[in-house]
C-alpha cells in the first residue's frame, strides 16, 4: 500500500505521545489563487455547508507510479483546483434531526406509555438499570464521557459475512453490561455504494444489533453538502443505479450516471455489452448540448474501461460538455470529487481486494499520460479532517438520542483495520486508536509507519473491553445482572431476602 510523504501535507503540527510522531494531516494547505472560474459558496449568515481544509494534497499521487518515457510534466505553473473552495471539502451544517423524534406514545393520567389497542408497557430492565445507574453515578458520568467509532468492514463484518466479536462488542455498548448503560458508539466507514438506511438494514440483519442511520457515515454521507454546489453532476461507481438513488435522496438536482451517456452514444465506449435492461433503466438525452458541472466518484466502479473513458473525456472537454476538446484542458477543467481513497478493502476473499482508491490512481496515471500534469482531485473519507468533523456532529446528536446531552464526549475510541485512514486519520484527530487484525492489517506488533496510539488486538472486542476497563475500572462487568438488587446492589441472593 502507497504510503503518504511529508511533501504531501501541510505545515507539520507539534508532536504528541498520543500522536506517536505521526505526520499532520490537518493543517491547512495553500490552494493557490482562484481568481478565474469562481462558485459561490452558498449560505450566508452562518447556512449552507461548511468548508473543511483538505489534508491530502490536490496534486496526483499518479507520479510516483509513472512509467520514466511517460510525457514529461508541464511547466506551466500548476494551479490548485478550479473550484473556488480550493481543495475544501464542504460538509452538512445544519444537525441531523434523528427519524427517532418522531415516533411519540401517548400517556394516561398517571403520564405511563400506552399504545392504543395494545396491552400496557410493563416495567422493563430499562427501569432496573435505571435505578443502579442512580445508585453508581460516578460510573455512569465516566461511561457518558466515552464514545466509540467502527470501521465496518475487517473489524465487524467481511462482506455480508459477520465478525463473531463484533457482535458481543456491541451487545456490550448496547447495555448488557454491568450498569446495562448505552455506551455511544458510531460507524465510520470508508464504503460506500447504497442509500444510508439500506445499509443500516442490512448491517443490523448482519450483526444483530441495531444500526441507525444516525448513528452511521459512509463515505459519500457527507458529500451531499456538494448539492449547494452543483446542479448536473456525473455520479460514478456502485452497483446499477442505486448510486443515482443515492445523489437525489442527497439533493442533486441533475443526476447522470455513466450509462445514460453509453444509451445516448455507444460508440463512447467501443469495449461495452449494454442490456436491454441497463438501455430501459437509462436517461439518455444529447449531451453535446449538455454541461455536466463535476464528477463525484460515489464508490468502486463496476466497469473501468467505460468509467475511466467517460471520465477522461469530460476531464478533457470544455466545461464538461462531451464530443468537445478543452484548448486549455487545465483551465477548463470540471472538478473530480473521491468518496474514499483506500488502496485496498478487506473482503470475504482471504486477501484485500482493490477499492476505489486504486481506481483513482489508475485514473490519475492516465490523466498524466495523455496531458502530461497532475490530475487534481478532492478525495472525502478516512482520513480526511472533513469525515472526523461531521464524525463529531453525529456523535454529538447520537448522545442526546441516547442519553438526551448534546455533547461530545471526551475519552473517543476509533477501532480499524486499515492503519492509512482509520489509525493515522484517529490519531491525528486525538482519538484513542485501537488496530485489529481482522482486516487489512496482519503485520507485526504494530504497524510501522502509522502505529496505534493505544494498542493492537486480535479483534474487536478484546479492544472494546480493553477500552472500558481503561475508563470504568478493571472489575468492569460485561454483562447486566437481570438478577440484582439495586437497593442492595448485589446478587440474586441479596435479593431473595427482600419481600
Amino acid at each position: 500500500m502507497p504510503m503518504f510523504e511529508e511533501s504531501d501535507f501541510g505545515v507539520e503540527a507539534p508532536t504528541s505521545p498520543s500522536q506517536l510522531n505521526v505526520p499532520s494531516y490537518f493543517e491547512s494547505m495553500s490552494v493557490g489563487s482562484h481568481e478565474q472560474h469562481n462558485l459561490p459558496i452558498p449560505g450566508d449568515h452562518g447556512e449552507g455547508p461548511i468548508e473543511i481544509p483538505a489534508s491530502r494534497s490536490s496534486i496526483s499521487e499518479a507520479s510516483k507510479y509513472m512509467h520514466n518515457l511517460s510525457i514529461s510534466p508541464s511547466q506551466k505553473d500548476r494551479r490548485a483546483s478550479r473550484n473556488s473552495f480550493g481543495a475544501s471539502l464542504p460538509i452538512p451544517r445544519s444537525k441531523r434531526r434523528s427519524r427517532l423524534s418522531s415516533v411519540h406514545h401517548a400517556e394516561d393520567a398517571d403520564g405511563q406509555k400506552v399504545r392504543p389497542g395494545m396491552p400496557p408497557i410493563q416495567p422493563t430492565r430499562e427501569i432496573l438499570a435505571s435505578q443502579i445507574q442512580s445508585i453508581e453515578t460516578k460510573k455512569v458520568l465516566k461511561a457518558k464521557n466515552m464514545a466509540f467509532a467502527f470501521d465496518i468492514d475487517g473489524v465487524l463484518v467481511h462482506g455480508d459475512l459477520l465478525i463473531p466479536e463484533g457482535k458481543r462488542a456491541l451487545e456490550i455498548l448496547n447495555g448488557d453490561n454491568e450498569l446495562g448503560i448505552k455506551i455511544p458508539h458510531i460507524f465510520l466507514t470508508n464504503g460506500s455504494g447504497k442509500p444510508e438506511q439500506a445499509r443500516c438494514d442490512q448491517l443490523s440483519k448482519i450483526l444483530q444489533n441495531p444500526v441507525n442511520t444516525e448513528q452511521f457515515i459512509q463515505s459519500h454521507t457527507p458529500m451531499s453538502a456538494l448539492a449547494s454546489y452543483y446542479n448536473s453532476v456525473l455520479v460514478v461507481g456502485g452497483v446499477g443505479y442505486r448510486c443515482r438513488e443515492v445523489a437525489e435522496q442527497y439533493g442533486f438536482k441533475d443526476v447522470i450516471v455513466p450509462n445514460d451517456i453509453v444509451a445516448w452514444d455507444s460508440t463512447i465506449a467501443p469495449y461495452r455489452e449494454f442490456t436491454e435492461y441497463e438501455k430501459a433503466m437509462s436517461r439518455p438525452r444529447d449531451f453535446s448540448k449538455h454541461n455536466i458541472e463535476a464528477i463525484l466518484v460515489f464508490s468502486d466502479s463496476r466497469d473501468y474501461a467505460t468509467d475511466i473513458q467517460i471520465i477522461m473525456d469530460l476531464l478533457l472537454s470544455e466545461n464538461g460538455r462531451l464530443k468537445t476538446k478543452a484548448k486549455d484542458p487545465e483551465s477548463q477543467r470540471i472538478p473530480i470529487y473521491f468518496s474514499q481513497g483506500d488502496l485496498l478493502c478487506p473482503t470475504e476473499h482471504w486477501t484485500p481486494r482493490m477499492s476505489q482508491g486504486a481506481f483513482r490512481v489508475g485514473l490519475e496515471a492516465m490523466y498524466k499520460a495523455m496531458t502530461g500534469v497532475d490530475l487534481e482531485r478532492v478525495v472525502y473519507g478516512k482520513p480526511e479532517l472533513a469525515t472526523y468533523k461531521y464524525a463529531d456532529e453525529v456523535m454529538a446528536s447520537w448522545m442526546e438520542q441516547i442519553h438526551g446531552e448534546e455533547k461530545l464526549p471526551e475519552n473517543i475510541y476509533m477501532i480499524g483495520d486499515n492503519p492509512a485512514s482509520d489509525i493515522i486519520g484517529g490519531n491525528m484527530y486525538g482519538w484513542n486508536t485501537c488496530l485489529v487484525r481482522t482486516g487489512v492489517f496482519q503485520g507485526g506488533d504494530n504497524d510501522e509507519n502509522n502505529p496505534a496510539n493505544f494498542g493492537v488486538f486480535p479483534n474487536v472486542l478484546e479492544a472494546v473491553q480493553t477500552a472500558l476497563r481503561k475508563e470504568l475500572g478493571d472489575d468492569f462487568k460485561m454483562h447486566f445482572d437481570e438478577t440484582v438488587n439495586p437497593v442492595l446492589h448485589g446478587s440474586k441472593t441479596d435479593a431473595a431476602a427482600i419481600i
